[in-house]
């Protein structure tokens, strides 16, 4: 099956996706136009290209391109050096035909952060609370990103985000992870990260269920082959950030699997097993 794929139909739980040989090519319309049309309710939360990671070799351009090859058009850039410039942004989201979605990815003292709505990185932020506060403040909103990366499993950090301290003892069960104080700053928690073990997902997502948290997926792309891994899913079209953030915070959203394969279909939480 091309991957170059279009959103047909809702089917059972699986959202089936057909090639551009069975539909029409999208042509850009006129610009009177552009924000009608240009809208998405699947989107990859957590992505970083060259422009701001460091540890990125996705050019913003070829994001695009892989993006496009997909048939996903929601984008949400989340930098490790903080969001892009404003102007730069809307500049670079002017020439393509996806929603784009600036953010960040914050290092903090209670492992990584994912921010939307903030404006820029500011000094402080590697406080959790800190950057929680200032996101709240100006109505925006934090996930916590792969809490429990290292947690199960190896990994090439000594010790799990969330767990520094040598001292502190690393937690086996969901019912003793929930306890960690970034719980009570985040808005939601990020259970399908591209870059974290199947285990160590299915864990925050047993978090989650015990908290009652919504929660997210993403990619956590750093190239074009893990782009669209994971996503997430909201129910109504989106075409900027103020309905973005609006969405975020109903919290009405699902992180789905599959788009590589070419069938999109919920991301099965380990609560939901033998349901």
């Amino acid at each position: 099956m091309n991957l170059g794929i279009l959103l047909r139909e809702h089917h059972d739980g699986l959202i089936k996706l057909g090639t551009r040989e069975d539909n029409p090519p999208l042509t850009r319309p006129a610009p009177a136009n552009r924000l009608v049309w240009l809208m998405a309710r699947i989107f990859d939360l957590h992505i970083h290209t060259t422009k701001g990671s460091a540890d990125s070799s996705l050019t913003p351009e070829d994001l695009i391109l892989e993006a496009e090859r997909l048939g996903l058009r929601g984008l949400c850039i989340t930098e490790h050096a903080g969001p892009w410039d404003r102007h730069e942004f809307a500049a670079f989201a002017a020439r393509h035909n996806v929603v784009l979605i600036r953010a960040m990815e914050a290092d903090t003292d209670m492992g990584h952060i994912l921010a939307f709505g903030v404006d820029r990185y500011q000094s402080g932020f590697h406080h959790a609370e800190e950057l929680s506060k200032a996101a709240h403040v100006v109505g925006g909103f934090v996930v916590s990103a792969h809490p429990f990366r290292g947690v199960l499993g190896q990994h090439h950090r000594t010790r799990p985000y969330l767990y520094p301290d040598p001292d502190e003892p690393i937690p086996r069960e969901p019912e003793t992870a929930m306890l960690h104080p970034v719980f009570k700053l985040a808005d939601a928690i990020e259970v399908a990260n591209g870059g974290t073990s199947d285990a160590e997902n299915r864990f925050a997502a047993d978090v989650a269920h015990l908290l009652n948290l919504p929660v997210t997926g993403g990619s956590d792309a750093h190239s074009t082959h893990g782009l669209g891994r994971f996503v997430t899913e909201f129910p109504d079209e989106i075409f900027d950030e103020a309905q973005f953030l609006a969405a975020l915070h109903r919290g009405d959203f699902r992180p789905l699997e599959g788009l590589r394969q070419g069938t999109l279909r919920p991301y099965r939480l380990r609560s939901q097993q033998g349901e």
